[in-house]
């Protein structure tokens, strides 16, 4: 076996041979460095992530309206499953958590309540326009700062990655498409509207927040999760993963607030959690990644372990091309997630559809909509927000190894595999259903993990 090739990838490599298809077949596209097209200052990606005019998930701009993000599960639930039913589940979540814990249970022990508690403290405050407290060229006494649409883009994706994003793209907001994306009215309780004024200046009162017409360059950056924590949910060990990467992407969100203020441009972001726009559609757009049938998206770096933000600004920006690496081709044929999935959220149809499975769900565009109060009502069951379906992705898997890349290729290029390349990936990585992949407590014997549980360099190829 390779060195540094795991059993994984080993068997991957295995079902292809076993399949009568020679890794000789993959040679036209690793002569290939990369697939990629756009301008030469944007990093490289693997060779089989190729830009693509329109996205892989249909959309019917006419058909799609902005949407209230307090109309989601995280505002809704309540309403979605009855009064009765909402105080049920919270009790036994409340009731489960302390169970697990006093048992000691794995991946519910004190330590891990603790770690998660710790990763959540520090994050800075949700401020529509940024603290605002880095000085101006104005105030420095200098012009604001100029560039091209090209350079301006490049020197942010060069800031963020800098500041610990992963990977950067950009989408031009038109009041008849993409600005459909920025949600109408925030999160609840508040409820306030986003409006967009041909004003020069920003602001927000008590019953608005207020978007300059300007400001259409939306910001769109994926902050990465740790692949190998992930692997120890639905417990509270898998779960403060989110919790990390939450608070590691607002302190990136302030500080590229700040970091626009003290070039001289406005910015406008979220003023609570995931309040500002349907993020994994700016993601799809911006070609962060692919949608799939998790209903998140999945990057070519990251595969579904990541999470996204928006920022809005006037800094005029190049923006970039959608993506296509075979992922809702993949989808069609895997069905991982949907199957090990507890609570059966997740669509089991072969191909995604127009019809939503609920209020929660925005119309207008062709996805594997999930039913996300089955959802809720197990993580109120478990504890925690689960991962499982995260965690057995075929795509969540470290692809240091050149054999993994051929194997994602092959993905990419030649759906007939696509099943043969499933029952190897369940060989090798076996799961068993509403349980972590590993032993939460092997995690805390670990003494050489990764900072943050994730590797740095990927995202960030030949910058």
């Amino acid at each position: 076996m390779p060195e540094n090739l795991t059993r994984r990838q080993f068997i991957k490599a295995l079902g292809l041979t076993g399949a009568g298809v020679t890794l000789a077949s993959a040679a036209p596209a690793l002569a290939a460095v990369s697939g990629d097209t756009r301008p030469g200052d944007v990093p490289y990606r693997y060779w089989w992530v190729k830009n693509v005019d329109q996205p892989t998930t249909e959309i019917d701009w006419a058909q799609m309206k902005r949407y209230s993000e307090w109309r989601t599960t995280r505002g809704s639930l309540k309403e979605y499953r009855g009064a009765e039913k909402d105080a049920s589940y919270l009790n036994l979540q409340k009731e489960n958590l302390l169970k697990f814990e006093t048992e000691q249970r794995p991946g519910y022990t004190t330590k891990d309540f603790a770690l998660k508690e710790a990763v959540g403290s520090g994050r800075p405050p949700f401020l529509f326009m940024g603290p605002q407290t880095a000085s101006t060229p104005e105030e420095r006494g200098v012009p604001r700062y100029e560039g091209s649409p090209e350079e301006n883009a490049r020197i942010v994706r060069v800031a963020l990655r800098h500041m610990g994003a992963g990977t950067v793209g950009f989408v031009h907001l038109e009041p008849e498409t993409t600005r459909k994306l920025v949600y109408d009215q925030e999160p609840s309780p508040g409820k306030k509207s986003n409006v967009f004024e041909n004003i020069d200046i920003g602001y927000e009162d008590d019953q608005k927040r207020v978007i300059p017409e300007k400001a259409k360059y939306a910001i769109v950056f994926s902050v990465q999760m740790s692949q190998e924590t992930m692997r120890y949910g639905p417990t509270q060990l898998g779960s403060l993963t989110t919790t990390l990467t939450y608070t590691r992407m607002w302190l990136i969100l302030t500080q590229l607030h700040e970091f626009l203020r003290s070039m001289g441009y406005q910015s406008f972001g979220t003023s609570a959690v995931n309040g500002l726009g349907i993020y994994p559609a700016f993601a799809v757009l911006a070609g962060l990644g692919e949608m799939s049938r998790l209903n998140r998206v999945i990057t070519p770096e990251y595969g579904p372990n990541a999470r996204f933000t928006v920022l809005l600004t006037d800094l005029p920006l190049a923006p970039t091309k959608p993506i296509d690496f075979g992922v809702m081709r993949f989808c069609r044929d895997c069905k991982t997630c949907a199957e090990f999935c507890p609570s059966g959220a997740l669509s089991m149809d072969r191909d995604p559809s127009w019809e939503v499975k609920g209020p929660w769900n925005n119309p207008g565009h062709k996805a594997y909509f999930e039913d996300s109060v089955k959802c809720r009502n197990y993580w109120n069951t478990c504890g925690t927000n689960c991962g499982i379906c995260f965690a057995v992705c075929p795509y969540a898997a470290n692809d240091e190894a050149s054999l993994h890349n051929i194997v994602k290729g092959t993905i990419a290029t030649t759906p007939l595999l696509n099943s043969l390349l499933v029952s190897a990936d369940r060989q090798a990585f076996p799961a068993t259903m509403g349980e972590p992949m590993k032993d939460p407590e092997s995690w805390w014997r670990n003494e050489n993990l990764a900072e943050c549980g994730i590797d740095s360099r990927a995202g960030g190829r030949n910058i």
